[in-house]
């Protein structure tokens, strides 16, 4: 079998490198009711006499937020481009190149996005001139693609676009700005994921990294370069891929590494009836890799491509709606298009990272130009469930079929835009749900500009059903 050639070699390597009803509450921050109330109240007791004011939200009440009331309807006919050996050459590539995949001037782009003046801190208040001097010499472009080696995660990690942890905000008084939209979140990786070192900051204590689907900054101690050996006895093995989320993974000693994630894999060492022994890296001395053995239930990982098929549809989209909203990622979260792109990773198929490049994916049907009514009518006539996207300018939803004679749709959403007197508000969802195109179409001060049918841009069928041919 595949895996018993990395056994052998691993040992080899290793022995040579280690001797239901939804509802959203808007409370008063709990200071200030204090002042109003009681000044001699405890916390405690403030919290109790906190009052709430609930926000029913009428899609997530009235249309079934279960995935099974839509999965039925999956094609048995559907056909995929991909096979597990397609797959995995996207999933490694970043390993099989020689030098950076893009130019110094496409890679900063963040110093010229974002400027003095325009960007605000975490304390509200505008950065000054010296944080964007100070990032733009820690990045040490000067070194760019000097290092080029490869490495791998050693964690479930950010990927910034200036090197610090510090968050960079539009005007955080304006509604979908401030927080949590950091603009210095590019994406997350997860853990054990194959990356590629450009160069160092300045002070080392960053890495500039490319991933094969994004690029930015990485603490320096969050990643272990490999040699090439090692990547290449890695890309040999019979891979495992996590179908279970937040299920904690250990080395073989019991040491804690990191959580699972959908969208995982791994080198597979060994199996018997009810485990996989896999292949995880940690590190050692100095930052340098050390490779171990973690076995985990076969219940959390799956040999090869899972079948798309209703089964598995209803466990994979279980698991990614565990997390809720995070921009580009944060807080282990996830956003529109990174769910999307994970849910779909355990089937063999490789997405992009943001909802642009996603729409491109397939057969895309412009939907520019055309009423809500003619808008309606094709994504009925030719979306396939679970197999078309809908793409609006920043956002990409899953069509999922029909309830009610409703378009429904499944997506990871931040909220519904709201405006009053011409200021722009937000009801504020912050996870995956199934919904309408008109989301939020009954609530006060609803912003029908801003409604996802009204600015859908296209369609995309990432399938091929043998009608087609």
């Amino acid at each position: 079998m595949k895996y018993v050639f990395i056994i052998l070699s691993i040992v080899i390597l290793v022995g040579c490198t280690v001797k239901e009803q939804i509802q959203v509450d808007v409370i008063t921050p709990v200071k200030e009711i204090a002042v109003k109330t009681d000044e001699n109240l405890t916390l405690e007791e403030v919290s109790v006499k906190v009052p709430k004011k609930v926000i029913q939200i009428s899609d997530l009440i009235n249309i079934p937020q279960d995935v099974t009331q839509y999965s039925q309807h999956i094609s048995k006919n559907a056909v995929f481009d991909t096979t597990q050996e397609k797959y995995e050459k996207y999933y490694f590539r970043i390993w099989n190149i020689n030098d950076v995949p893009e130019t110094l001037n496409s890679i900063k782009w963040p110093f010229s996005s974002f400027s003095f003046g325009e960007s605000y801190g975490e304390n509200f208040q505008l950065l000054e001139k010296s944080f964007f001097d100070y990032m733009l010499e820690n990045a040490n472009f000067d070194t760019y693609a000097t290092v080029n080696k490869n490495a791998v995660t050693l964690n479930n990690i950010d990927i910034r676009t200036f090197p610090t942890i510090k968050p960079l905000l539009m005007d955080p008084t304006l509604a979908g700005e401030g927080f949590p939209f950091d603009y210095m979140q590019n994406s997350t990786i997860s853990a054990n994921k194959p990356i590629f070192i450009s160069h160092y900051s300045k002070d080392r204590e960053w890495v500039y990294i490319f991933s094969s689907f994004a690029s930015g900054w990485v603490k320096s101690d969050e990643i272990v370069i490999i040699d090439q050996a090692y990547s290449d006895l890695w890309q040999k093995a019979q891979q495992v891929s996590i179908v279970k989320e937040d299920v904690p993974i250990y080395d073989n000693n019991g040491n804690f590494l990191f959580k699972s994630k959908i969208g995982m894999m791994f080198a597979l060492i060994q199996e018997n009836t009810d485990t996989y022994t896999i292949l995880t890296v940690s590190s050692y001395k100095h930052s340098k890799p050390l490779y171990t053995k973690s076995k985990i239930s076969k219940d959390i990982a799956k040999k090869g491509i899972l079948k798309f098929n209703e089964h598995n549809i209803n466990k994979i989209v279980s698991e990614v709606s565990k997390t809720n909203y995070g921009w580009g990622g944060m807080y282990g979260q996830r956003d529109c298009s990174s769910m999307l792109r994970d849910m779909y990773a355990p089937f063999g198929i490789w997405l992009p990272r943001n909802s642009y490049q996603q729409s491109k994916v397939g057969k895309v049907v412009s939907l520019e130009n055309l009423s809500d009514e003619e808008k309606i009518k094709l994504i009925k006539d030719e979306a396939v469930p679970f197999e078309t996207f809908l793409y609006k300018k920043g956002h990409i939803v899953l069509y999922v079929g029909t309830y009610n004679d409703e378009i429904i749709v499944f997506h990871n959403t931040w909220g519904i835009k709201t405006k009053k007197d011409d200021v722009d508000g937000r009801v504020v969802i912050g996870k995956p749900i199934f919904s309408t195109l008109r989301l939020g179409k009954n609530q006060e001060n609803y912003d029908e500009d801003s409604e996802i049918l009204r600015n859908l841009k296209s369609m995309n069928t990432f399938t091929k059903h043998p009608k087609e041919d």
